[in-house]
């Protein structure tokens, strides 16, 4: 009977966490699934900056439909095998690399179309761009399998034979170096720090463009204001992903280096969720400030949700109001 408050806590601590990870998972599918049909939609956002949106919109609306319930599932514990509950931990990590790695995408190319503007289409080709995308992912499930090859706990099982079941959870099968060094560092903080390189150089161009233009031109200060908000956007990102990611790999960190220290679960359960609640911010930071972007959701949303038709004009006006600027502008 003493046990009972003990074990209900714990029942409400996993039903809250299964609560948020639930509506998480609903807001990332439902964000990113109106991405991709943005772009399907509006042939004018049909270029290769939005290749690597999409790309990253796929990765994300992966993340809610697999890898959250899969955390969900691999954190209540289940007997299984121990290749089974593996692979299913290893779809973790490939799904959220491959967003990672769709980020970094994405801030190359930002990087490429303001520091070469008059070069950027020649070299950033439609099909250099899918090229792109699919060694990104490709990358993703080669680092994502690494456990699956050894580097993983079956030695720490003792005598476990094929057939015998583990009850699975996600450190009882994964390796917390592997995670710190190989996951952490070489595929977090490495991209990480090229993306705050990268943006970096972006808001130095950027400023010197605009000191330019504003001494050049009358409107400067208009010019100044859209670039601006570019600026913005791309310091939230690198904020939002840093704010995200972190705290999870921290407490990994904290667990490899420090074992005497016991992480409450409450603790990594907010982890977990910061680090999947990224895959839903995503389509806000990445597509909806884009005005052609914003203007084509209200669209999908009118025809879809309000059972209105789409106006035949209200695409097509929209996309010369923004010439070429589509492109940079989010």
């Amino acid at each position: 009977m003493s046990s009972a408050p003990g074990i209900k806590r714990r029942e409400h601590v996993d039903m809250m966490y299964i609560s948020i990870e639930t509506a998480i998972a609903l807001a990332s599918v439902v964000g990113n699934v109106l991405v991709v049909l943005a772009v399907c939609v509006n042939r004018a956002l049909r270029n290769t900056t939005f290749c690597f949106i999409v790309s990253l919109a796929v990765a994300d609306i992966a993340v809610g439909v697999l890898v959250i319930p899969l955390a969900i599932i691999i954190s209540l514990g289940f007997n299984t095998q121990f290749y089974t509950c593996l692979f299913l931990s290893c779809l973790l990590l490939i799904i959220t690399q491959s967003s990672i790695l769709s980020l970094l995408a994405i801030a190359i190319d930002r990087y490429l179309r303001v520091k070469i503007p008059t070069r950027y289409n020649t070299i950033v080709t439609q099909r250099r761009a899918y090229v792109a995308v699919f060694l990104c992912w490709i990358l993703s499930f080669l680092t994502g399998l690494v456990p699956m090859i050894g580097w993983n706990n079956r030695n720490v099982q003792g005598n476990l034979s094929s057939s015998s079941d583990i009850v699975c959870e996600f450190t009882t099968v994964m390796r917390m170096d592997y995670m710190v060094y190989f996951n952490f560092f070489g595929w977090v903080v490495v991209p990480l720090s090229v993306m705050i390189a990268l943006y970096g150089e972006i808001f130095r161009v950027i400023r010197r463009q605009l000191n330019r233009r504003a001494e050049a031109t009358c409107d400067g200060d208009r010019y100044y204001r859209k670039e601006l908000k570019l600026a913005k956007s791309l310091a939230l990102v690198v904020f939002l992903f840093a704010v995200c990611w972190l705290p999870i790999h921290i407490m990994n960190c904290i667990t490899f280096f420090c074992p005497k220290y016991s992480i409450p679960k409450f603790a990594m359960y907010v982890g977990i969720f910061m680090s999947h609640v990224n895959s839903a911010l995503n389509p806000m930071v990445y597509a909806y400030r884009i005005n052609g972007f914003r203007v084509t959701l209200i669209q999908i949303t009118s025809r879809c949700m309000l059972c209105k038709p789409t106006e035949p004009t209200a695409c097509p006006t929209s996309t010369p109001a923004i010439p070429e600027k589509v492109d940079v502008k989010m």
